[in-house]
């Protein structure tokens, strides 16, 4: 997939099928500022637009030390409340095209991800994250809250009390804390990260891409309905597979007994 150069972000195919997408701000921190923002505007409405031959996204932070600190606050260090609101707007479109993102999404987790660096982890399918890696919301120590999806995607997560509990205090807490509170999948030594979630989703891009997209689907807004309509749902997502292509090779390829072919056709 032919994507532009951006100020803020960089891309690269890591495998086949799979887009390595890094913050690339490691000299403060990989914050976000208003760049970042109208460039991750611009690359998650292509990639919904038309994912091309990307089936699996995987974000990460530069650096070996801190995967996003968050806002970037010195840009925003003197806006007036109408700047601050312009600038909010472009982020908050930003992290509902990147929840919204028809194909996959994994956060690799390569150091601290603080308030809305953190929500950009909450956001993504699912993450893995090195062991010394911290997370922390830390948005009502600095007079605001989360505003990018904090206060509804970490008690989904979480639970609602620890949810509060991490929200209220802004405290710190560790990644095999984060493991064993639900939000990462797997804690990795350093080295291990990028391989383990390359791997990861090398086998996602190696299935059928509509089923991923069907998936993801059915669980993002079932998640959302009470429990019978969520199977109507689940019923209608998988009716859309019956006649597709991939579904015919899919089975043509378990009684071959070879490897199918897919094409997200």
């Amino acid at each position: 997939m032919d994507l532009p150069e951006y100020a803020t972000l960089k891309t690269e195919t890591a495998a086949p099928h799979v887009l390595l997408v890094t913050l690339n701000r490691p000299e403060i921190a990989n914050t976000l500022n208003t760049q970042m923002g109208r460039d991750f505007i611009d690359l998650w409405t292509r990639l919904t637009e038309d994912a091309g031959d990307i089936r699996c996204v995987v974000l990460t932070g530069s650096g070996d030390r801190i995967f996003c600190a968050g806002a970037d606050l010195k840009e925003r260090n003197g806006m007036t409340r109408e700047q601050w609101q312009r600038q909010h707007e472009l982020f908050e479109r930003h992290y509902w095209a990147l929840a919204d993102l028809p194909v996959p999404i994994i956060a690799a987790v390569n150091g601290h991800a603080y308030a809305g660096g953190f929500e950009a982890v909450l956001s993504c399918d699912f993450a893995y994250a090195v062991k010394t890696a911290r997370f922390a919301l830390t948005e009502v120590s600095l007079g605001i809250m989360p505003g990018a999806g904090g206060t509804q995607n970490l008690p989904r997560a979480v639970g609602e009390r620890r949810a509060k509990e991490i929200i209220m205090t802004a405290r710190p807490f560790s990644a095999q804390q984060a493991y064993e509170w639900g939000i990462l999948n797997e804690v990795c030594e350093p080295g291990e990260l990028m391989p383990k979630v390359l791997a990861t989703a090398a086998a996602i891009a190696g299935n059928a891409p509509m089923s991923i997209r069907q998936v993801k689907k059915s669980v993002r807004f079932g998640m959302q309905m009470e429990l019978k309509t969520a199977y109507r749902f689940e019923v209608e997502a998988y009716n859309h597979l019956v006649e597709t292509e991939d579904r015919y090779e899919g089975i043509k390829a378990f009684n071959e007994k070879r490897k199918p072919v897919f094409k997200g056709k």
